[in-house]
């Protein structure tokens, strides 16, 4: 039984290896318009370099209020020189500065010609047409040089990145209005289960409504890719295989339930039926043991626990690295935080845990220690646990008893740290 670290590890060993390296779009690429909706373009990645345009910024730009000057007419305290005009962002001074004269300038307009310096304008006062410069001045001091930023040509976002609000700003200050993004994996989401009923129906005294289509799409949408709704497969073979025989048109398909060992437990003897090729099928793990991940007719597929919190850990677990290499990312390694932990855990079993907790801060603190608590919780059935906490702490199966104040490693939920 593989650890979650070396499942984690195949599954983008398998995805690098069957569907093409990061950046190089195994499924495609669509262009959308940022001029017409910018918010289209989040999360996504990008499918090719973006350049600068021109030099940034494409003058000498200042970065303060104050006056524009030649350094060596005030290298000491107390210079007076003559005011001879004004550069605001937008309106340049047309002219030069000389010897004995300086321009008042306001941050983010262009230094100007003959000026080497740019002093605050807090430190300085009028004296008519004069001003005094109360503190000595070097050259090159609050201003940016013209191409410091960026060069003509350079990357400025190179391909594979994902897509937040700088990397938007980005594009469009080098004049990007279209951008070529990854498509988004399809991904099916097929559950198992008698026990299932649709959220559209009541369920009878022994049923339950089918929770993990719901969290799995919104988990699917927060992890770059495309949700399909397949429904739920009843526990009976010929309709689990037809309907993951439908599901196979998706890029990815994900199933909950029937991965376990139990008489109507059909998932991986109906995959394997469909010649499907298993690279593991347990994970020490908990919850989330007896997940499966294989290929079939060409698609990754995983069938995770059916219990919702075991279905939400496995997935970030495994299916989301998956999502990513399709989507043209390099999978990123786990994004585990660090917290004290607020009380001693002492947990059973040679496998790891991922226990619903809640991650804080000390009220009114700037800075201070996060410290992270475990959740009364009733077992991976539980999904209120999870709603009351932000993350899951990490009990790693080296070392399962920990002591209060000790440093522990914390997994935030997806969307909510």
């Amino acid at each position: 039984m593989l650890s979650f670290e070396d499942a984690r590890a195949k599954v983008i060993e398998i995805l690098a290896a069957r569907a093409g390296s990061p950046g190089k779009e195994p499924l495609g690429t669509e262009t959308i318009d940022l001029a017409r909706d910018p918010s289209a373009a989040l999360g996504r990645i990008l499918a090719e370099d973006i350049l600068a345009d021109r030099n940034y910024p494409p003058f000498n730009r200042s970065i303060r209020d104050g006056f524009a000057l030649r350094a060596a007419d005030a290298e000491k305290p107390g210079a007076r020189l003559r005011l001879i005009g004004e550069s605001r962002a937008g309106v340049a001074f047309n002219g030069n500065v000389g010897k004995g004269e300086c321009v008042r300038i306001l941050t983010g307009a262009p230094v100007p010609h003959g000026a080497n310096a740019v002093a605050m304008h807090e430190f300085t006062h009028g004296d008519g047409d004069f001003v005094v410069f109360d503190q000595a001045v070097r050259s090159g001091q609050h201003f940016v040089l013209a191409g410091a930023e960026a060069r003509v040509g350079e990357i400025v976002v190179p391909r594979g990145t994902r897509l937040s609000y700088a990397e938007l700003a980005m594009a469009a200050e080098v004049g990007r209005a279209r951008v070529e993004v990854s498509r988004r994996p399809r991904v099916a989401i097929l559950s198992t289960g008698d026990e299932l009923v649709s959220l559209d129906r009541a369920p009878g005294p022994f049923q339950i409504r089918n929770s993990n289509n719901i969290s799995l799409a919104a988990h699917v949408s927060l992890a770059g890719g495309e949700p399909i709704l397949a429904g739920n497969a009843k526990d009976e073979a010929a309709e689990l295989r037809a309907r993951i025989d439908q599901s196979l048109d998706a890029d990815i398909l994900v199933l909950s339930g029937g991965v376990s060992a139990g008489k109507y437990d059909l998932v991986e003897q109906v995959l394997e039926d469909l010649g499907a090729e298993l690279f593991f099928d347990a994970v020490a793990v908990r919850p989330g043991k007896p997940a499966v991940f294989g290929w079939c007719r060409g698609k990754p597929v995983f069938g995770l626990p059916g219990n919702p919190v075991s279905t939400m850990v496995t997935f970030e677990l495994f299916v989301v690295p998956a999502i990513e290499a399709l989507s043209g990312y390099a999978p990123k390694p786990l994004p585990f935080m660090k917290a004290k932990l607020a009380h001693p855990i002492d947990e059973k079993g040679s496998v790891a845990h991922f226990l619903p907790a809640r991650m804080s801060w000390p009220a009114g603190e700037t800075g201070g220690e996060p410290k992270v608590e475990v959740l009364l919780w009733e077992g991976s059935g539980d999904i209120g646990a999870v709603v009351r906490g932000n993350c899951f702490l990490v009990v790693h199966a080296s070392r399962l008893q920990l002591e209060a104040g000790e440093w522990v490693d914390v997994l935030p939920r997806r969307g909510t740290l």
